[in-house]
């Protein structure tokens, strides 16, 4: 489907997880989509847990959108006109992280040419939240659990203490319980931190809410102008079946690829080669062949300045067409005589007159032609670098 200059949009009752650190309008609750079970159980949790002061640790893997948590817990409270200050523990150099937590004042050490006000003050009468902070080190850990204790944080440079009022929301990945045995994280902090603990599921727990997901990334990736990519029958059901080990932020990063390269249409899973779909922690990393196979449904086209797949010479209907009613090759004299035949080139020939074919059809479009033959495009390259290894001659 083309992109159409006024594409009529379908308003959900959800809007769903985001990447981005800024705030979402309306209802605070909105940005934790999700119709099963174990998210409709989240959002009555994080509102109760909201209307308290308490400290909160968030915890669950990466990418499931525990900042969302957070951002949802500060706008439900009576700090909401606070400002919200997220830092990211694990991302900042450990000799900063003082500075970037506290402040300094001038002089306080080389480049620190001002006062600098720090996360807590910045966070004054709001929300701090402390991502990553089992990825803190533990000299940092004491002096955060004495800001937590006395309530007071001292500018790096000055030993005056500065009084701050401030919820803590601490989050983390990690397993703190482990890191405790292991000498890596205070057991005194954990339990300063751990008051109300939430627990964000990963996306392979609430597989429901995939394809949910999948089509507010895709209104969300459209182009200006466009329609929104969507899912056919078969990839949907692959993306039920996936287990998404990035969760919500790997969706994303793959509804927007799709997005990209195959704006408006409907996708199945074939069309899609092998190396753009996600991939298991630990699977093989794909092949030079593979990456290459991608670059070969493109053609540079110098007049349009643009890299655009390549069309075939019929539309697809009577592509299609072609592949139901082709006829098949006609079988040698010694086949029908019942004499001696070396049936494996014959089913070689015959498969390779086939493939010719459908390169011919789809004047040399690679997905198109597996499409035809019904193969999957990894297997089409290989018996195409068979039968007619021209094709990837330079």
């Amino acid at each position: 489907m083309a992109c159409r200059a006024e594409e009529r949009r379908v308003k959900r009752p959800v809007v769903a997880w985001t990447a981005s650190a800024s705030l979402i309008e309306g209802d605070p609750l909105e940005s934790l989509a999700g119709d099963s079970t174990i998210m409709r159980s989240l959002r009555s949790l994080v509102r109760r847990v909201a209307a308290s002061d308490s400290t909160v640790l968030v915890l669950g893997e990466s990418g499931t959108g525990k900042e969302l948590v957070a951002q949802s817990i500060h706008r439900l409270s009576t700090r909401e006109r606070g400002a919200f200050v997220p830092v990211n523990c694990g991302a900042i150099p450990h000799e900063l992280l003082e500075s970037e937590l506290f402040g300094h004042t001038k002089g306080a050490f080389t480049g620190a040419l001002t006062d600098r006000r720090g996360r807590f003050e910045m966070a004054n009468s709001g929300t701090l939240f402390l991502d990553e902070i089992g990825d803190m080190r533990l000299e940092m850990q004491v002096k955060l659990l004495r800001v937590l204790q006395e309530r007071a944080i001292d500018r790096v440079g000055d030993d005056r203490p500065f009084p701050v009022d401030v919820r803590i929301i601490a989050a983390t990945h990690r397993h703190l319980e482990d890191a405790i045995g292991n000498g890596e994280f205070r057991a005194d902090l954990y339990y300063r931190l751990n008051v109300i603990p939430l627990y964000v599921p990963p996306l392979r727990e609430r597989d429901q809410d995939v394809l949910l997901l999948f089509d507010h990334f895709a209104r969300r990736s459209a182009g200006k102008d466009c329609a929104p990519v969507r899912a056919g029958h078969c990839l949907q059901e692959w993306m039920v079946g996936y287990d998404w080990p990035g969760n919500c932020r790997e969706l994303l990063n793959f509804v927007e690829r799709l997005s990209v390269l195959w704006p408006s249409e409907e996708l199945t899973l074939t069309k899609i080669p092998s190396v753009l779909l996600p991939r298991k922690r630990g699977s093989v990393a794909p092949t030079t062949e593979e990456q290459r196979a991608v670059l070969d449904m493109w053609q540079w086209d110098e007049s349009a300045e643009k890299s655009t797949p390549v069309e075939g010479g019929a539309d697809a209907e009577a592509s299609l067409a072609w592949a139901a009613g082709v006829a098949a090759p006609a079988l040698p004299a010694a086949a029908a005589k019942m004499t001696t035949v070396d049936l494996k080139k014959l089913l070689s020939d015959y498969e390779a007159a086939w493939i010719r074919e459908a390169m011919r059809v789809t004047l040399g479009n690679i997905t198109h032609a597996a499409e035809l033959l019904g193969l999957p495009r990894t297997t089409f390259i290989e018996r195409l670098r068979k039968y007619e290894p021209s094709a990837f001659r330079q």
